[in-house]
């Protein structure tokens, strides 16, 4: 019988760490990853046979819920005409149409295979489109592993940043400067000091990669102010957020509009894709148009296509939104009377159908305070959630996520784990 230890053992001796992704590892909260067997609605059921209410959803795409019938349809007429082409097809074009009719100031699209790419090709696009070398990133958040984004904040506010990773050559990491984020004293102050040099600002609008962090009132706002008066562009990472804290994403909750934006997770209904999109004043510097080269043979593959489409029109029907950060929001303020009721330290909040929980009196605004968190604390309870069956992201620094199929029958079974695991942690 395979058991979740055994499986960790024998992936160990093939794959680096036993996972493809650092995070899957569990060492944030220690213990033995579970291996997923399947996957259906809100649900998750390990090698064990053990079933848990999924609060993960793959990091962010599953937003309908796994194995929707709509969307396994869809891949599966997609299939039956071809697994990748190298060539184009309709659909990339329908689904494009989609996005820009979501994001209008999105006239033109780049289908990418992964988040990672399409952050990536918008840095590029946005030097090439400004003839500048340096970026800006805020501390805690995550665009990928692109050498350029794997940079931490330096000694002082004003220092360049450091690589964050073996591998990514200082030379490199000295063209992105590092800020924090919901302070924009921070960002205006690098303004100051490279005001000519500098191509972009790159955020995560709402932060998901620091857990669950809200924009300060404002803050967005002085950035688009800071990028268009030095000419530099403002684009939001919206991989995560992208079409799960709102249909038109964090931009449509905070009332800001970047110059370039990048999408994947929900857009690929589970297979990996990714894209990034802006005007076409822009968008049109890159090949075979312009001077700024990107390509993928993947890009735009049919199967991923057929998911993202068939999932954008689920998540696009009357009263999906709302009723899913209703149930979302319903589940946080259940958490949070948990609290109070055991008398732990810790809080929750939400936005549309993305969430976060922290080990902390009040939610935090920034990365600093999330490092404040107790964390030992979070991996008792983490694994006490897991005994429960509940499956909450293995990391005190990662947001989770709600879905259209989870019920009210699952924030119930939720809200009672959660009562008994912070009391076995008070």
């Amino acid at each position: 019988m395979k058991t979740n230890l055994s499986e960790f053992d024998r992936a160990g001796r093939v794959l680096v760490g036993g996972v493809n992704s650092a995070v899957r590892a569990f060492r944030a909260v220690g213990g033995t990853p579970r291996f997923i067997d399947r996957a259906e609605g809100a649900y998750m059921w390990d090698v064990e046979g053990r079933r848990y209410i999924d609060y993960l959803g793959s990091w962010g795409p599953m937003i309908v819920g796994h194995s929707h019938p709509a969307v396994v349809s869809a891949v599966q007429q997609a299939a039956t005409r071809g697994l990748s082409y190298g060539a184009p097809n309709s659909m990339e074009t329908d689904l494009a149409e989609r996005i820009c009719a979501l994001f209008p100031q999105v006239e033109k699209v780049r289908f990418t295979s992964s988040g990672t790419e399409a952050a990536m090709s918008a840095i590029r696009l946005a030097r090439g489109y400004t003839k500048r070398d340096k970026i800006l990133k805020f501390e805690g958040c995550y665009h990928g592993t692109a050498d350029s984004l794997l940079v931490k904040a330096g000694s002082g506010a004003l220092a360049f940043g450091t690589p964050s990773s073996a591998g990514v050559p200082a030379d490199l990491a000295r063209h992105t400067l590092v800020a924090q984020f919901n302070d924009l004293a921070s960002v205006q102050a690098l303004f100051e000091q490279h005001p000519d040099d500098i191509a972009c600002v790159m955020v995560e609008p709402i932060a998901g990669n620091m857990n669950l962090i809200m924009p300060a009132p404002g803050f967005h706002q002085g950035l688009r102010e800071l990028c268009t008066r030095y000419g530099a562009l403002l684009i939001f990472d919206e991989v995560m957020t992208g079409f799960r804290v709102a249909l038109g994403g964090a931009q449509q909750v905070i009332g800001v509009t970047p110059d370039l934006s990048a999408f994947g997770k929900v857009i690929g209904g589970g297979m990996p894709v990714g894209a990034f999109g802006g005007p076409a004043a822009v968008m049109d510097m890159m090949a075979p148009l312009g001077p700024v080269y990107q390509a993928g043979t993947l890009s735009g593959n049919p199967i991923a296509m057929a998911a993202g489409l068939a999932t954008l029109d689920l998540i696009a029907a009357p009263g999906f939104f709302e009723t899913m950060s209703a149930r979302c929001a319903r589940l946080v303020a259940g958490m949070n009377e948990a609290a109070r009721e055991t008398g732990v330290t810790f809080c929750a909040r939400s936005e549309g159908g993305m969430a976060g929980c922290f080990m902390l009196a009040t939610p935090p605004n920034s990365f600093a305070e999330v490092q404040a968190q107790d964390v030992e604390r979070f991996k008792r309870f983490y694994h006490r959630m897991l005994d429960e069956g509940v499956y909450l992201p293995p990391s005190p620094v990662e947001a989770f996520f709600f879905s259209g199929a989870h019920s009210d029958a699952d924030i119930d079974a939720t809200l009672a784990a959660v009562r008994r695991s912070l009391a076995a942690v008070a």
